[in-house]
């Protein structure tokens, strides 16, 4: 039971639901749900979005090659200033065309950009039919802002985390389907079983009124025995009624959780009685806890974004500069073939500095926030990892002991059918009273439904741990996916 697939049945197929007609295992329904339960389509779509965040992150970092075209048409009267100083209108009909390579590169490290560009230009001047050629080579340039905030090395720095934290919460999510699809697969359980009870108990309680019928006209016994005998029978008429309610609920839920339609019958669930000998290590579960948790990862993304915050409300509180630098090659031509002979250099560059004289305290004042929403972000982080730590804790405890409370629930159960079958048997050789009958029948189906939740706790409990440490304890690995797989599928699906 403890090799359920929570977390890799979403990458690969599971049998389809309408196929099989056996009865269904915990460990069957669970795989239904992580491949076909709406929690973990969710969840596939949510792990891809990020996956293809990240890849547009990670794009920022790799070279750009952009091949950018601008042909224009002008015909117009515009003012132009002569040799002479003179202004003069001037009729003109031009037709202007381009074509530019250029290759950026981000430099993370100092937030510049280095980039590479070629590029030829072509005007053609229609009112007389010329036309002239301009050729820029090659063209080197570099923008870089000094004293500002670098945005590409605090991206660096946070993106990995959250893309680490996004297959981590995958993870955890369909650990928590698993949960899901086991309190439902419970939840219809205790409803059939109710349900069994409840008809045996009618049944029961018919006979019983048929037997005090016949008792009761030979006197052995009075009208108000037999009349409360009469009332048991309604009342578990009643009963039987509302379970099988019940067990209908149950069903639709389920069968709408695994995704399934209501042309599939549900076959029947089989509960395992026998549990693993498993007992979980409070240290080993608080390390696996924070290596592997989402929510580890998360509070020190947070803790990051609090730093890069105030990074950058120092960089835009203080004094900000800019430079430009540009070297390359360029020539004039009327024909093609000459516009690429001997190339002229050009240079350009570009300094501009700004700097707050009178800001009335703004700047100083966003530090100051910024600085206070980091302390406080440290402070919940800490308290965060405190509660975190005692809910492992707690978590672990529970499980160690519920194990033992199952099969003292399991016990009990095969005790009172047994104490309530010796009731009965007595009281039809008149030798109990409808007290204890009755006391004997309550006890029997409270010590049933108890066993069942009992089990429904311990593999709540179970899934839960799975969910926070992303370990499964039972085969001694952590939970593992095909990412890669994942994404393959969103892409083949898209086609």
């Amino acid at each position: 039971m403890l090799g359920l697939c929570a977390a890799g049945a979403a990458a690969t197929g599971a049998a389809q639901p309408t196929a099989v007609r056996q009865a269904w295992s915990l460990e069957q329904v669970v795989a239904i749900a992580c491949q076909s339960s709406p929690d973990a389509q969710a969840a596939r779509h949510t792990f891809r979005s990020a996956y293809w965040d990240y890849r547009s992150y990670r794009a920022d970092y790799l070279p750009s090659l952009t091949l950018t075209s601008n042909p224009n048409l002008n015909r117009s009267i515009n003012e132009v200033t002569m040799e002479d100083g003179t202004v003069r209108f001037v009729e003109q009909n031009l037709l202007g065309t381009d074509l530019s390579l250029s290759l950026q590169q981000n430099i993370s490290w100092t937030g510049g950009v280095l980039s590479l560009e070629s590029s030829l230009q072509r005007v053609d001047l229609l009112s007389d039919r010329s036309f002239s050629w301009k050729s820029v080579p090659v063209n080197i340039g570099y923008s870089q802002t000094l004293f500002g905030y670098n945005s590409l090395k605090w991206r660096r720095r946070i993106e990995p985390l959250r893309y680490e934290e996004a297959r981590r919460a995958y993870l955890e999510t369909m650990s928590l389907v698993a949960a899901n699809a086991t309190d439902k697969f419970f939840s219809l359980v205790t409803a059939e079983s109710n349900y069994r009870t409840a008809c045996q108990n009618y049944a029961q309680a018919d006979t019983l009124c048929r037997f005090a019928q016949g008792r009761y006209q030979i006197g052995t016994i009075t009208e108000n025995e037999m009349l409360q005998l009469e009332i048991n029978r309604l009342n578990e008429e009643t009963n039987r009624m509302d379970a099988r309610i019940e067990v209908d609920e149950c069903a639709f839920e389920l069968r709408s959780y695994l995704g399934l339609s209501e042309a599939d019958t549900l076959p029947p669930l089989l509960v395992g009685a026998e549990l693993p000998d498993l007992v979980i290590d409070e240290g080993a579960a608080l390390q696996w806890a924070h290596v592997h948790s989402p929510d580890i990862t998360y509070m020190r993304r947070r803790q990051l974004e609090a730093e890069s915050a105030v990074a950058q409300a120092k960089a835009n509180a203080g004094l900000k500069a800019s430079f430009y630098l540009r070297f390359g090659l360029t020539q004039t031509s009327g024909r093609f073939s000459e516009v690429y002979r001997d190339p002229l250099d050009q240079q350009a560059v570009s300094i501009g500095i700004t700097l707050p004289i009178l800001d009335w305290g703004k700047g100083r004042g966003q530090v100051r926030v910024a600085r206070s929403q980091r302390d406080l972000v440290e402070t919940q982080v800490e308290q965060s990892l405190t509660d975190f730590d005692q809910n492992v804790r707690k978590l672990v405890g529970q499980f160690n002991l519920q194990a033992m409370r199952v099969r003292v629930a399991a016990r009990t159960d095969s005790t009172a059918r047994r104490r309530s079958e010796v009731a009965r048997r007595l009281y039809l050789l008149g030798k109990s009273d409808i007290l204890d009958l009755n006391a004997s029948i309550e006890e029997k189906d409270v010590a049933r439904r108890n066993y069942l939740n009992a089990l429904r706790t311990y593999w709540s409990i179970y899934y839960t741990l799975r969910s926070i440490t992303l370990y499964d304890f039972g085969t001694g690995r952590p939970l593992q996916v095909d990412y890669e797989r994942l994404v393959r599928d969103d892409e083949a699906g898209g086609m």
